[in-house]
């Protein structure tokens, strides 16, 4: 097996650092950010006075003991869960789609069938525990902390098993090892593998994490309306992640060409964060509002909802743009006139050339990293909802907006040391990361 550096966008020292840290913090975050909520009113200033009149390991015990290791309940809605979407990922008939060439130089194929999967298990929720009352709708509140503490057992578990798969049986020949055990487990051996013919990438990120989000946020709905009634705020946080989810589910096929998919390994960083960070992180604003019901009014719900669906909308919009211009070799129009292209080639590791086409105008005229501006802008609108007394239903903005703008660094090192001197000349056309230079791009197009 190789011994290649998956990473060289990451310093050396933070190599060896950062998999510890993220090991060691993460899990913990996770059940206390559920606790916060739950059981301290939504403050953080009450966890630190938690923290400081009992300690940090003595409270860290009480709260994640009882539900370190889940329970029947939270066991069985996993492996039900898991079960339907994998057997839907399976049965429903769908025209397949390519990813992107790998390094080594695979292509792997997906089944596109989200978006009948996302209907499918909405429907299937709403029946069974709605119409036949076969389980509780508030059945994920309920036992949330206990579902967290299983997801993280099985996650740690299943990242193990991806390491060892990794290394003693791969899936293709894009899987090596850095030499360090830690570093391994946390980054992943594997760029893409399967398991029973199921791509592990898929199913955690898109099929478990992305299809879990609307089915938690119901849930939460459902808990608020029993206590409180339901309030405007949680139908517009509802109904904006919702829209939002449906999208990523119309986009899947362009997802599963995402740096997410290219060029993240299936370990820690990506499974761990999509079976447990997702769940609970992606989440917490919404889970904020079952004990915060906040009346926004109908002017102030109407705003909210209007600019968190333009922003959905745009964000769609933008990525389907580069879509089918790379779709149709350039031969189409982006806002009524022929697409500024940029030609660029690349070699693989087994020495082959290949070419790529990178867009410089409609939307990828106005920043190299346009479409992160709506999708913050909708995060931002579905988390306003609970106001402003406390700041953790601010955290998922918060972790969001630190995320992309450190994915949009990472990518760009990543282009510039793909495509070389076209990647020069993309940045010359488009010099802004993300926040678009409108002057600018006004007057490229006068000349133009």
């Amino acid at each position: 097996m190789s011994r290649h550096e998956p990473t060289t966008w990451l310093p050396p020292w933070l190599r060896q650092t950062l998999p510890i840290l993220l090991l060691t913090l993460c899990p913990p975050t996770a059940i206390l950010m559920w606790h916060t909520h739950v059981r301290l009113h939504g403050s953080v200033l009450e966890l630190l006075e938690l923290f400081r009149r009992d300690g940090l390991l003595t409270s860290l015990r009480a709260i994640w003991g009882p539900v370190f290791w889940g329970s029947a309940t939270a066991w069985t809605v996993i492996a039900v869960f898991a079960a339907v979407q994998l057997a839907l990922i399976r049965i429903i008939p769908a025209r397949k789609v390519h990813g992107t060439v790998t390094p080594r130089g695979n292509v792997p194929d997906y089944p596109a069938n989200g978006v009948p999967a996302f209907v499918i298990t909405l429907a299937a929720w709403v029946l069974c525990s709605h119409v036949l009352g076969l389980f509780s709708p508030t059945i994920v509140y309920d036992h949330f902390g206990e579902l967290l503490g299983a997801l993280n057992v099985f996650s740690l578990a299943f990242c193990l098993f991806l390491y060892v798969k990794g290394r003693a049986l791969p899936t293709t020949d894009d899987a090596s090892v850095t030499g360090n055990p830690v570093f391994d487990y946390y980054w992943g051996t594997e760029l893409h593998p399967r398991v029973l013919g199921w791509d592990v990438k898929m199913f955690t990120n898109c099929r478990f994490g992305m299809m879990g989000w609307p089915l938690i946020i119901l849930s939460f709905a459902a808990k608020q309306a029993e206590l409180h009634g339901l309030s405007d705020s949680m139908v517009v946080a509802v109904t904006l992640q919702l829209v939002y989810i449906f999208k990523f589910f119309i986009w899947e096929p362009g997802y599963l060409r995402s740096m997410d998919i290219q060029h993240d390994r299936a370990g820690f960083y990506i499974c761990w964060g999509c079976l447990v960070w997702l769940p609970c992180v992606y989440t917490s604003h919404t889970l904020y509002l079952v004990h915060h019901p906040s009346h926004l009014g109908l002017p102030l719900s109407a705003l909210v909802l209007g600019v968190g669906l333009l922003a959905i909308l745009i964000n769609y919009l933008a990525d389907r743009q580069r879509q089918v211009v790379r779709a149709t070799g350039g031969e189409c129009r982006v806002w009524g006139r022929p697409p500024m292209l940029i030609h660029a080639s690349y070699t693989t590791e087994r020495g082959e050339t290949r070419k790529s086409i990178l867009l410089a105008s409609g939307y990828w005229g106005l920043s190299r990293h346009f479409h992160y501006l709506p999708e913050l802008t909708a995060a931002f609108c579905w988390s306003v909802p609970a106001l402003f007394t406390d700041f953790l239903p601010y955290f998922y903005f918060v972790f969001l907006t630190v995320l992309l703008v450190h994915r949009s660094f990472r990518d760009d090192l990543r282009c510039q040391a793909k495509y070389g001197a076209a990647w020069d000349e993309y940045r010359q056309l488009v010099p802004n990361r993300i926040i678009p230079s409108f002057a600018r791009f006004r007057s490229r197009q006068a000349q133009a």
